[in-house]
């Protein structure tokens, strides 16, 4: 951990006092602007590049700006951006009557998530459109949501990972107050909330960020420029910076878990990385307040080290996003095979991914021409999360379509199967339950011209090698965001209702099924019968086994079974829900037809 001893940056009420601490290591002078009442107050030089004042004078709410050396600017550590991103800071209290105190996140192997876009999740675009489905949710079954970046962006329209104000919740959405309230209302339906940030990169249009200090290198280079400085000089400003950030999720928004956005593209080269200064962070939180907090990165270098214990030098991340699990298992559904999808095998590496969850263990990848990856022996699969679609795999396609776009119905509800029925931990993307069509496309609101035309530009870059026809959406059109907005009334319609009850009735089965609540890596065995397009995955031990059968291709696989195992049909994702299964055994214990696009499960009957 760091040693300067700064713990909160920014301005926080203590005693009725407004404490400001700027971090500004190369400024002569420091102070803070009341603006509405112009009023001065100096700050104080301390040691490592600190100023300091506590002082009667501000007002609970009231807006502010940093001078350095006779230069105004927002708080980079501002709790509230009422203007956005480009106006005064707001000195707000981050103190709030929780009502979850018996509340306790479920164990990780428990966890069922839904991730999901604040502003495209209703037509309310906030916190409290959230608020007004938490009952829904509840009803699904899932148990953790996934709030993508609610960190201060430009203007109202933005995934989040243009975010430049780390501490301050977007004020379209509600701002921290509305941010609180719904934690606590989740925590009261007994329900995580795992909250996405970035400290890869922060965005381009409002960042002030190097005006206060070095908070970027040229040491190294990422996709959106500098690197963010966490090993070059007076790297201990950004590193508290970041701690401070965490810490605050923590404690004063009882997040139970952060999933940090593209780890890999970090550059940490110092004795301690970040990443093992965060898990030091947030084991002390758990400790003092007897409550777990999850760790997720999402990475993919297929690097055991995110997930190894700080005792043998690893960054001891409570899970990863499992990537490869997605490419394989899309191209089994039939993806095409291009850009990154090119090298994965379909059902073949879906197999591998099952036991061994990287595919790329340290084998050959012709994508990147190098043999890539580390094995994960050893590392448990509740570690790991996997998906059939997340935000990523959706928004990156060029016009944002869904798997139920791509997909037959009887393909998607497939592909959920082979996710639920996992070691790993299932993650699914809003709207995906009901298998709505409506897209969910790149967008954002930048006021800077020019950004916005490299933007367009960019995305038309990047698609280059997927697609061959079509014009890319416009991100900064607000007909690309609306056309992501859910459509709730759809649940009410056929085919949309039937589609929620097989999701509803597959997360039941993965909840209350004795094995599959508790399934383990080690408890899998998975045969690939490549020719048929067909998996089987058998778990389980002694009495309690299963078997699953999925069949990929577009015709009805004879299966033959090695065994003398008698097998009962308990869910067939042709069916729906499990209660519309004939209890009856299978005709023969040596053989067995799966229809086209389905996957059947078995339970021994001895």
């Amino acid at each position: 951990m760091q040693h300067t001893g700064v713990t909160q940056l920014g301005v926080r009420w203590i005693d009725n006092q407004a404490h400001i601490r700027i971090w500004a290591p190369w400024a002569t002078a420091v102070d803070c602007l009341l603006t509405e009442r112009e009023i001065v107050i100096p700050l104080e030089k301390q040691t490592y590049g600190y100023w300091y004042a506590n002082s009667k004078l501000p007002r609970h709410g009231e807006r502010y700006k940093i001078i350095i050396d006779g230069t105004a600017y927002p708080d980079p550590a501002s709790l509230y951006q009422p203007e956005g991103v480009h106006g005064p800071s707001a000195m707000i209290d981050l103190d709030y009557p929780w009502t979850d105190h018996r509340y306790h996140a479920p164990a990780q192997r428990e966890l069922i998530i839904y991730e999901l876009h604040v502003g495209t999740f209703s037509d309310k675009h906030d916190f409290h459109g959230v608020i007004d489905r938490i009952p829904y949710l509840k009803a699904l079954g899932v148990n953790a949501l996934e709030l993508m970046p609610v960190g201060q962006f430009p203007g109202e329209r933005n995934w989040g990972y243009d975010g430049v104000y780390a501490f301050a919740v977007q004020n379209s959405y509600g701002g921290a107050r509305g941010l609180q309230q719904l934690v606590d209302a989740c925590h009261q339906a007994d329900i995580a909330v795992i909250l996405d940030v970035v400290y890869n990169h922060f965005g381009p249009e409002g960042n002030y960020l190097p005006a206060f200090g070095p908070y970027f290198t040229a040491k190294y280079h990422t996709p959106w420029g500098d690197a963010v400085n966490y090993d070059d000089e007076l790297n201990y400003g950004v590193r508290d910076f970041v701690l401070a950030n965490i810490r605050m999720w923590f404690e004063d928004f009882h997040i139970d878990g952060l999933r940090m956005d593209a780890v890999h593209a970090i550059k940490d080269f110092g004795p301690a990385h970040i990443l093992q200064d965060i898990r030091r962070l947030a084991d002390g939180v758990v400790a003092k307040s007897g409550k777990q907090r999850y760790l997720f990165v999402e990475c993919d270098l297929n690097d055991r080290r995110f997930l190894d214990p700080l005792e043998v030098n690893g960054f001891a991340m409570d899970g990863q996003w499992l990537d490869e699990f997605h490419h394989t298992l899309r191209v089994a559904a039939g993806e095409e095979r291009k850009g990154y999808y090119k090298e994965f095998e379909g059902v073949a590496h879906l197999a591998k991914a099952y036991e061994k969850a990287y595919v790329f263990d340290g084998c050959y990848s012709s994508h990147r021409k190098r043999f890539f990856g580390t094995d994960s022996d050893g590392i448990k699969g509740n570690r790991f999360i996997v998906f059939s679609q997340n935000h990523d795999q959706v928004g990156n396609r060029m016009f944002g379509e869904r798997s139920s776009s791509l997909y037959s119905v009887e393909m998607t509800r497939l592909m959920a199967f082979a996710v639920f029925l996992s070691p790993y931990i299932p993650l699914l993307f809003m709207g995906e339950e009901w298998g709505t069509k409506k897209p969910f496309q790149y967008f954002v609101s930048h006021s800077d011209q020019q950004l916005v035309k490299n933007v367009q530009q960019g995305r038309e870059e990047e698609f280059r090698e997927f697609q061959t026809s079509g014009e890319v959406p416009n991100p900064q059109d607000k007909a690309t965001f609306q056309r992501s907005v859910l459509d709730w009334n759809e649940l009410e319609k056929s085919p949309f209702r039937q589609h929620y009850l097989y999701y509803s009735a597959l997360i039941a089965l993965r909840k209350s099924h004795p094995v599959l609540k508790n399934l383990s890596r080690e408890d899998i065995n998975v045969d690939c019968l490549s020719e048929q397009n067909v998996l089987l995955l058998r778990a389980g031990k002694a009495k309690s086994k299963l078997l699953a059968v999925m069949n990929f291709s577009g015709a009805a696989q004879r299966i033959l079974l090695d065994d003398d195992q008698k097998w009962l049909l308990i869910f067939d994702s042709l069916s729906g829900a499990t209660d519309r299964i004939t209890r009856e055994p299978t005709q023969s214990s040596h053989e067995l037809t799966a229809p086209a696009h389905s996957g059947l499960l078995f339970e021994s009957m001895d």
